[in-house]
């Protein structure tokens, strides 16, 4: 198989995903209504799931860096929310909705550090940024589809939950076989990037087996930028929030929106990702700047300007699902970059908590603050990413096993 169409496949596999927990999620909050929650327990049982998902990377991400079982991190991923989601329809109490809307949330820290480190070996050879563009504008699709489809089922049925929840076992079971069949078909993706090693000196050899990683600076001081992005960038529920509060837009039409961002999302990320295979991560330049526009524009007055801050949330969205994981594959060796993909999406998900709550507070006293926060806080992304650039020498620091010797190895990463 080569490695544009693992790539696809693997794209179609993520759509068919999204379709299931997308569509779930949009009615998480009226499910867990119906069985008697407060806006309280909503926010703790979706917060907790949130966290879940992105905290417990920090843990998948290693042990498939150890095993070396990517398929099956995945696949034991994908299982569980395949699993989670109809069952949710069903639930009949609070507490078991509770429960599954988390096992959904970790379905998805289990398999995504693998997922992402396998499309990181095949875009070795599709290029960086085209390869986890083309994934993140097939898998955007999904997370159009799967809110729509239950959308239609809830007006077919009267609001049942039920039938609205087991229809997405559907494309659940198709995204599992495809998978399956994409396992049989590339059961070792690592070889799509051993392949490529010759036309890609830049990227270092593994660390032998038998030691600890420590990650290198770039690493951190790259996520801090990337934090720092994530921080100053508001939340679509909150812009969404202001369309409808603020008697800009009526509710019904807030989802067309919102499917209108996700296409933009879809658009930029093939465009930054192209442009990122020609010039590198410097076209990361235009995230921080993007995100200091939003609130200026997202939280106006007038129509069109509150749906241009939309479109441009979505494209900051764009760049952030592709580009910015594109570039950690080009800092990290392969054996350890499920690792740094689980440590990466924490301290993603670390930011994005405080940004949505300072986001919310700011937007409550002041819009002014809130316009001005943002952009102190891209310009302070903007000074991590001049350190980054200045700083892409790579210093993997390995530690073996056996306590009191240590080994670095320094590989210029001409990235």
């Amino acid at each position: 198989m080569g490695a544009w169409r693992f790539v696809a496949t693997f794209g179609v596999v993520s759509l068919l995903a999204d379709i299931v927990y997308e569509g779930a999620r949009s009615v998480t909050g009226p499910i867990l209504a119906v069985l008697g929650a407060t806006a309280i327990v909503v926010g703790v049982v979706t917060g907790i799931g949130e966290a879940a998902a992105l905290l417990l990377r920090l843990v998948s991400g290693p042990l498939a860096d150890r095993s070396r079982r990517f398929w099956a991190w995945a696949i034991a991923g994908y299982t569980l929310t395949v699993i989670a989601v109809p069952a949710l329809g069903f639930a009949q109490t609070l507490a078991v909705a509770a429960v599954l809307i988390i096992l959904e949330r970790v379905g998805k820290a289990i398999r995504s550090p693998a997922k992402d480190a396998m499309l990181s070996f095949a875009t070795a050879q599709t290029g960086r940024g085209k390869g986890f563009a083309v994934h993140e504008a097939i898998d955007q699709f999904g997370a159009v589809l799967g809110p729509l489809l239950v959308a239609e089922m809830l007006a077919l049925t009267g609001v049942q939950y039920g039938p609205a929840l087991a229809v997405l076992a559907i494309p659940g079971i198709a995204a599992l076989g495809l998978l399956f069949w994409l396992r049989s078909r590339a059961p070792q993706p690592e070889l799509f990037e051993s392949r490529s090693r010759p036309q890609t000196p830049h990227l270092p050899d593994d660390v032998p087996a038998g030691t600890r990683v420590r990650l290198p600076s770039a690493f951190w001081i790259y996520a801090g930028f990337s934090a720092a992005t994530v921080t100053g960038f508001a939340t679509f529920g909150l812009i969404s929030f202001h369309m409808v509060e603020g008697g800009i837009l009526a509710p019904a039409i807030v989802p067309v929106v919102y499917a209108a961002v996700m296409l933009v999302d879809a658009l930029v990320a093939l465009a930054t990702g192209w442009i990122y295979d020609r010039i590198g991560p410097r076209v990361l330049l235009a995230l921080p700047v993007l995100c200091a526009v939003i609130p200026v524009l997202a939280f106006g007055d007038a129509m069109w300007a509150v749906a241009a801050g939309a479109l441009l949330w979505g494209a900051a969205l764009g760049i952030q699902e592709s580009t910015l994981r594109a570039t950690i594959a080009d800092l990290i060796p392969p054996s350890y970059r499920a690792t740094a993909y689980g440590v990466y999406a924490a301290v993603l998900g670390v930011a994005a908590a405080i940004g949505g709550a300072l986001a919310g507070v700011l937007y409550t006293e002041s819009l002014t603050a809130l316009v001005v926060v943002t952009a102190v806080i891209q310009a302070a992304a903007l000074i991590f990413f001049a350190v980054f650039l200045s700083r892409r020498k790579l210093v993997v620091e390995t530690v073996p096993e056996e306590p009191g010797q240590t080994t670095d190895e320094r590989i210029d990463n001409d990235a």
